[in-house]
């Protein structure tokens, strides 16, 4: 194990998020009912020391998108196992970029083919995690992927 990161995995905080937690919130886009992986993601993420909004099942993207912005979210995470993911990550980023918040990064899991990743990165889905992912990989690079947005403060 590399000695610059926890017993669990994770690199340490960097100074600059110390000064403020990172600000993630998780959701659930669609119909899909299956939400054990995101809520494993969000305690990994809380236990990291981020702030961490779930907000619960069956949500829209307008909904997701209205608590990112009420939140001042540094990012949303959105979790689909139904096969929805294209429709619904693309929704999210649209309505970003509407408000004038394309600076919160999006990223995702779930069940999602290996080839709709690279579709997924062209409409602003930053980080794809599959099943399987170590939390720690997604704190690690949720952190690096906000480093300069908290800088920027």
């Amino acid at each position: 194990m590399n000695s610059a990161n926890n017993d669990d995995g994770v690199a340490p905080a960097a100074e600059s998020t110390r000064q403020r937690p990172i600000r993630v919130v998780v959701a659930k886009p669609g119909l899909d009912g299956h939400d054990r992986g995101i809520k494993i993601v969000a305690r990994a993420l809380r236990d990291a020391g981020m702030e961490v909004i779930y907000t619960g099942l069956h949500q829209t993207p307008e909904q997701i998108v209205a608590a990112a912005l009420a939140e001042d979210a540094d990012a949303v995470g959105l979790s689909v196992l139904s096969g929805a993911h294209m429709t619904q990550f693309r929704r999210v980023v649209a309505l970003l970029a509407e408000a004038d918040a394309a600076d919160i990064i999006v990223f995702g899991g779930g069940i999602i083919p290996a080839e709709d990743i690279a579709e997924l990165a062209e409409i602003g889905v930053t980080g794809i995690f599959t099943p399987g992912a170590p939390t720690a990989t997604i704190v690690n690079w949720l952190r690096e992927q906000v480093a300069p947005r908290l800088a920027a403060e």
